[in-house]
């Protein structure tokens, strides 16, 4: 009995022993592993942002000039001017395009054998200095009226992109006597839903700081594959992305679309403005698209709206027939 108590005695001391020794020696494995996990975790960010400070400095020296710069403010905008026609479109980009006068490409070399075209790259965007003002449409148009002043452009039409509808309505308003029509493309309206979301502008800082933004735009699809862009434009396009992408100047912008959107809900097109949207015909991200356009045009002496099949930057797919409807659109209000 006594040899049983003890072999018993024994047998319970060792299972009693061997679980706490295997939990202890697995706590230190899953400690291990997490501290290899931490540093693998600490090296790659480490790894990603030393990569785009390095590549950042490099690629500096790789974007080439185009256009010219004015005085604006006390910084410089650069504007692309190409055609020599007797009449002036003045180009204004929808938000965050990185490159104005480069996305604009297909649609400036349909427009320039009859038009002088001005393509204008406001502050933060392109070429352009970037600006610590408030990017408010009240300052955003009026540095773009000083860059047209600067050139002696007193007389032309104002075509523009997304939310150049917000500010090109108030841009019309404010000089009635310098713009001779407006054109939108897929143009942005003040009275579109959703633009009242929360965008989180402390995330797109921090992506561009530590440069997961580079890192997204490397491993994300190729916006411009399949465009009429030659590769040498597109490689500008990428870097000045790149270069542009979160920066100070249009995240300010963007933290100013819904005040921005809401200050031209009381504003209307002038009725006697020849005025012409070329829409999107399938948009399904905004609730009555073209109803919406519609609206603006009803109550225009000279307006019309014709839709096209594409995606948001109709002119990057629907250049030549956007300017052969607007040169036609033109002649009838002549």
């Amino acid at each position: 009995m006594k040899l049983r108590e003890a072999m018993k005695m024994g047998s319970d001391a060792t299972t009693g022993i061997k679980p706490a020794s295997k939990m202890k020696k697995m706590g230190k494995i899953i400690l291990k592993s997490l501290a290899v996990l931490v540093i693998a975790v600490v090296v790659f960010i480490a790894i990603v942002f030393i990569v785009n400070k390095v590549s950042s400095k490099s690629e500096k020296g790789k974007i080439q000039a185009y256009g010219q710069l004015v005085p604006v403010d006390g910084k410089q905008m650069n504007v692309l001017i190409q055609g020599e026609g007797d009449e002036t479109i003045v180009l204004l980009p929808g938000y965050g395009t990185a490159a104005p006068a480069l996305d604009f490409k297909p649609l400036i070399d349909e427009l320039s054998p009859f038009y002088k075209v001005v393509a204008i790259e406001p502050f933060g965007y392109g070429l352009s200095d970037g600006t610590t003002k408030e990017r408010t449409t009240e300052n955003i148009v009026s540095e773009i009226h000083e860059a047209l002043q600067s050139l002696q452009i007193d007389r032309y039409i104002l075509m523009g992109h997304s939310i150049a509808g917000i500010y090109g309505i108030d841009y019309v308003n404010k000089y009635p006597n310098e713009v001779s029509a407006f054109a939108g493309i897929d143009s942005s309206v003040p009275t579109q839903g959703g633009m009242d979301a929360e965008l989180p502008i402390g995330t797109f800082k921090l992506l561009k700081q530590s440069g997961f933004g580079r890192l997204m735009l490397k491993f994300g699809e190729d916006p411009y594959a399949g465009l009429p862009f030659d590769e040498e434009t597109k490689e500008q396009m990428r870097l000045l992305s790149l270069k542009n992408m979160y920066e100070s100047t249009t995240l300010n912008e963007m933290e100013h679309i819904y005040s921005n959107f809401v200050a031209a809900r009381g504003l209307t097109f002038p009725k006697e403005l020849p005025l012409v949207f070329f829409i999107q015909a399938n948009n399904t991200g905004v609730e009555g698209w073209i109803p919406l356009h519609e609206e603006q045009v009803k109550e225009s002496v000279h307006g019309k709206l014709m839709t096209f099949e594409g995606g948001h930057y109709l002119h990057h797919t629907r250049s030549k027939e956007i300017v052969e409807n607007f040169r036609a659109f033109m002649d009838v209000t002549k």
